[in-house]
């Protein structure tokens, strides 16, 4: 079966909470695949067969996932390899949006992958509803409806978090002491409450978006240009650069480039992804 995949990008009240709600069938032409870090905690449900996921690039405890999952922020790839034909609905939070949604701590779940039903108490009633649609596409309403219903938006911290995602986006390469003074609290103040609120450190959060930025600009069927790259996003030193590429890809940057070209055709190009035959 030929794989589908659709995205959306709810409106408010979700919009500050989640940054897409996606649906998922069909069969990936690879065994298995290493996805890069987003920076935020990420639910999906399984509608299909099982998914095994596993964190950490790949040495961290590995969770099968026969009705649905929640993995934490982490900041570095979470393996994903299906046991069969893909079928799966997926929402991923912005970073502030775990505990407004799901009402999860995010902090002790960085770095992990645990079963949704026991984090979130409306994914067991939403899966069962998805499973009696007729047409898949109407799934992301009903997982709107569902966050909307449950959504907590007053959490303590969050707003101040949210300027600084806001500030690492439009530049990820600023300073954190300097967003910190911006905000009239000490660095240390800042990374304590992030940590809470996020699950990440500000710097961490800041590399990841460095590194998706550039991971997005590559043209993986031409030659890449990694120093000029590398230094556009702040990298001056190479090895430093290949060490926090590899951290964020499970890959080298060459490795990463012949995973996509031998996967993907010319003209495609599915940023932090590596396909694994």
């Amino acid at each position: 079966m030929e794989f589908e995949f659709e995205l959306t990008r709810p409106a408010p009240p979700l919009a500050p909470y989640v940054e897409s709600v996606w649906w998922a069938r069909g069969q990936i032409p690879y065994r298995r695949e290493r996805i890069a870090p987003t920076g935020s905690t990420v639910a999906v449900l399984v509608l299909g067969a099982p998914i095994v996921q596993v964190p950490r690039n790949g040495t961290g405890e590995r969770f099968v996932a026969a009705r649905g999952w929640l993995a934490g922020p982490h900041d570095e790839p979470v393996v994903n390899a299906p046991t069969a034909e893909t079928w799966a609905v997926g929402v991923v939070c912005t970073p502030v949006g775990c505990r407004a949604l799901f009402g999860a701590d995010p902090a002790p779940l960085r770095g992990r992958v645990v079963d949704l039903e026991s984090r979130w108490a409306a994914a067991g009633p939403l899966r069962r509803s998805l499973l009696g649609l007729t047409e898949p596409r109407a799934g992301t309403a009903l997982v709107e409806d569902a966050l909307r219903a449950g959504l907590r938006p007053h959490v303590r911290g969050m707003a101040r978090c949210a300027t600084v995602v806001a500030a690492l986006e439009a530049d990820p390469r600023r300073p954190i002491a300097a967003i910190a003074a911006d905000l009239g609290v000490t660095h240390g103040h800042l990374d304590r409450e992030f940590v809470r609120v996020v699950g990440l450190a500000p710097r961490a959060l800041a590399r990841i978006l460095r590194l998706r930025r550039l991971l997005a600009r590559i043209d993986v069927h031409a030659a890449v240009d990694w120093t000029a790259l590398a230094a556009e996003w702040g990298w001056f030193d190479q090895s430093h650069f290949i060490r926090d590429f590899r951290r964020h890809t499970g890959v080298t940057p060459s490795g990463y480039v012949a995973a996509q070209r031998r996967e993907f055709a010319a003209g495609q190009h599915e940023p932090g992804f590596v396909p694994e035959r």
